[in-house]
């Protein structure tokens, strides 16, 4: 009984510190997200972007939520207050959560569970929830538009997304992270799953509401859609949640479908890191590269040549097993 409790108290000691340095790492890394994507719009648009708040403008994100976390919380009188304070945290802390089973390296997980892409794919669902949460309790019919666009988007795209992801499982057997990572030990499966890839970007970015999906915050249309009510830290919520989100996917992908944190010479965790940030860059190229789509040009794309073309390749890949 003594051994079990002290391994239960390890265990809870271990998955505190986790959940603290979880906290950290999202608030850091949503913070150079941030600048890196007011660079990479910059320079592509030949510009140089923030310089004057620190160097190269390193600090100027960092200025930005200060400037945030000062500015006052307005709630306006006609909202659903329970529902409309209620988003931004639905919203942030499924985002914490998922982290707990994503392998930085072979050492560096908090829990390595055998349901771990089910933990994060199940985790993802609740964002949609948030938002329509933020929508609906704001009374604002911008807000309610951008709702209502968001779980449409979302249900199209997740379709193609899990069956996407199933390929990859039904090669390996496993549904742990790190035996997916454990199966490219000899050839990373973007090699064999190109049409996996593509499809899993694509879904990725309509997921995180990135442009040129950014149908529910449409700027131009509904002012800043779900969030258009939110102020101050509320609104940094969602926004740390975006950003987190992105890092989430592309963290999936690094590990579905890039080695995870297999590589030469550097520490896996640098290796992780770098295929990460990686295929951030290439959503944040999207952003710069694509106009914004119709909303009836989505949601046929994905139901006329996504969800076809995940199927397609699902058989294909249970073909190419059962003959090879």
């Amino acid at each position: 009984m003594d051994m079990v409790t002290q391994t239960l108290g390890i265990e809870g000691f271990r998955m505190i510190a986790g959940l603290i340095g979880v906290i950290a790492l999202v608030s850091v890394n949503a913070l150079f997200l941030i600048w890196m994507e007011r660079k990479v719009a910059a320079h592509m648009q030949l510009r140089p972007g923030p310089m004057e708040v620190g160097p190269h403008g390193a600090l100027q994100t960092i200025a930005d939520a200060v400037k945030l976390m000062g500015k006052e919380l307005i709630t306006p009188e006609e909202v659903d207050r329970p529902i409309y304070y209620l988003a931004p945290i639905v919203v942030f802390l499924p985002v914490l959560l998922t982290f707990l089973v994503i392998p930085f390296s072979q050492t560096m997980i908090i829990k390595d569970m055998n349901v771990g892409i089910v933990l994060i794919l199940a985790f993802s669902t609740l964002t949609v929830l948030a938002i329509l949460m933020a929508g609906w309790a704001s009374n604002n019919k911008y807000s309610v538009f951008g709702a209502i666009r968001s779980v449409a988007q979302n249900i199209a795209y997740e379709i193609p997304l899990l069956v996407t992801v199933m390929s990859i499982i039904l090669m390996v057997g496993s549904f742990r992270l790190t035996d997916i990572v454990a199966a490219q030990s000899r050839y990373w499966f973007i090699l064999v799953q190109p049409l996996a890839f593509i499809l899993f970007i694509i879904c990725a970015t309509a997921e995180t509401n990135r442009t040129p999906f950014d149908l529910p915050e449409a700027e131009s249309e509904l002012v800043a859609g779900f969030h258009t009510e939110y102020s101050g830290m509320r609104f940094a919520l969602f926004f740390l949640a975006e950003y987190t989100n992105m890092f989430i996917v592309s963290a999936v992908a690094a590990v579905l479908f890039l080695g995870g944190w297999r590589g030469p010479i550097l520490p896996g965790v640098v290796w992780f890191l770098l295929k990460v940030y990686a295929v951030i860059f290439l959503i944040m190229w999207f952003r710069w590269t694509f106009p914004r789509v119709r909303f009836d040009q989505l949601v046929t794309f994905a139901w006329k040549i996504l969800i076809p073309l995940s199927f397609v390749n699902l058989l294909l890949t249970a073909l190419a097993l059962k003959i090879f």
